[in-house]
């Protein structure tokens, strides 16, 4: 069975703020697939890391083929503990746009018949979080 990890991390400059997110696919045994970024614009930090955990299932499924990942197990690890706890069922979701977000995350994980989600350190999650602030530099100079 094929195992697939992705590193997932939203962020925001200000709360709401600019906002971007980043992914970071790797194989078993630690063989880079791919990375993404992308910027959100305006959101809130937990918004950021929402769509970034939606955003990686996303390319994953669309890097290695749905087909590929019914027998797959599917990791994805998180910074955000909030994130994952809710997803767990540990923590209520009372703000309304995190629930349109969890929603959305909650079908497309059934896209993934082995997945589960694992909240990492900051540390841990390092390549993901690099491509957040530099797609938040990169965007942010354009407006200067």
């Amino acid at each position: 069975m094929s195992k697939y990890i992705v590193y997932s991390d939203g962020g925001s400059r200000g709360n709401p703020g600019e906002a971007a997110i980043g992914a970071v696919i790797v194989e078993e045994g630690g063989v880079l697939k791919k990375e993404y970024s992308q910027y959100l614009g305006r959101a809130t930090n937990n918004e950021a890391e929402y769509k970034a955990a939606i955003f990686g299932l996303k390319k994953l499924k669309q890097l290695v083929g749905g087909e590929k990942l019914k027998d797959a197990q599917v990791e994805v690890r998180v910074d955000s503990e909030l994130l994952e706890r809710q997803i767990s069922g540990h923590y209520k979701i009372v703000e309304p746009e995190l629930q349109k977000l969890f929603v959305e995350l909650w079908n497309l994980k059934l896209d993934f018949p082995h997945i589960k989600f694992k909240h990492v350190l900051r540390g841990k999650n390092r390549g993901a979080d690099r491509l957040v602030n530099a797609t938040l530099d990169k965007e942010l100079n354009k407006l200067l």
